[in-house]
């Protein structure tokens, strides 16, 4: 039988040439260009640094409130909260997904949602976003192209990631803000680090005939050991 985690491994071989096509005029998309600027006087200084200089060409926003200022390697203890995870992560427990820099998007049990966003333009002949990703704790990742929240799936999985890929091919062409955002959790933090956002003009792959013949099966199963009896 098909685990997840097996349907995955299927799936990456057809992801695994993707090309990082041109990514039209959105910028930053692998959090490469943080300089951070640490703000003096700070109650969490020397954590905080201004959002702008930590996040370039992003926006950062808490239950749709723009903020100016996120902490770098010092996650929130429970509150929502936008973090930048740098060289090594500091004492904070993570360390980036690749590179010198990822985001950590935390929900909590509050509706004060974190959130990063972006207006740029989906390169014509676009069919697939991707992102890597790990999450710890209690909760959902959303993404939105404008207001439409996508699907996504996992479709690999790295040493410390997994790989995810959304169809949005329908806003290929299109000027469009992207969102990503740790929704609220009433179970405790909703932990999300993603980084290396990407384009593709590579569909997202269909589960195989055998996948869908495992799932089938799983279900078929379920059905016989849950069904009621009759009488």
């Amino acid at each position: 039988m098909n685990s997840p985690r097996a349907i995955c491994f299927c799936l990456a071989p057809l992801l695994a040439p993707l090309s990082a096509s041109a990514q039209g005029t959105f910028q930053n998309l692998n959090f490469e260009q943080a300089s951070p600027v640490i703000i003096v006087g700070s109650p969490y200084y020397p954590y905080e640094v201004t959002a702008a200089s930590a996040l370039p060409d992003w926006t950062v926003t808490e239950g749709g409130v723009q903020q100016t200022q996120i902490t770098e390697n010092d996650p929130s203890l429970g509150a929502p909260w936008v973090v930048l995870i740098g060289p090594n992560g500091g004492n904070s427990g993570y360390a980036p997904i690749d590179g010198y820099y990822s985001v950590l998007l935390q929900g909590s049990g509050v509706p004060q949602v974190p959130a990063i966003s972006q207006t740029g333009l989906i390169p014509a002949g676009t069919q697939s976003l991707l992102f890597e990703a790990q999450s710890a704790g209690f909760g959902s990742l959303a993404v939105d192209i404008g207001t439409q929240t996508v699907p996504f799936v996992a479709v690999g999985t790295g040493p410390n990631y997994t790989l995810y890929a959304a169809n949005i091919s329908a806003w290929a062409g299109e000027t469009e803000q992207l969102t990503f955002s740790a929704q609220e959790s009433t179970s405790g933090l909703n932990n999300w680090e993603i980084d290396d956002i990407s384009f593709s003009t590579q569909s997202v792959p269909e589960p195989s005939p055998l996948v869908l013949t495992g799932i089938g099966t799983l279900v078929f199963a379920l059905y016989r050991r849950f069904a009621p009896k009759r009488p």
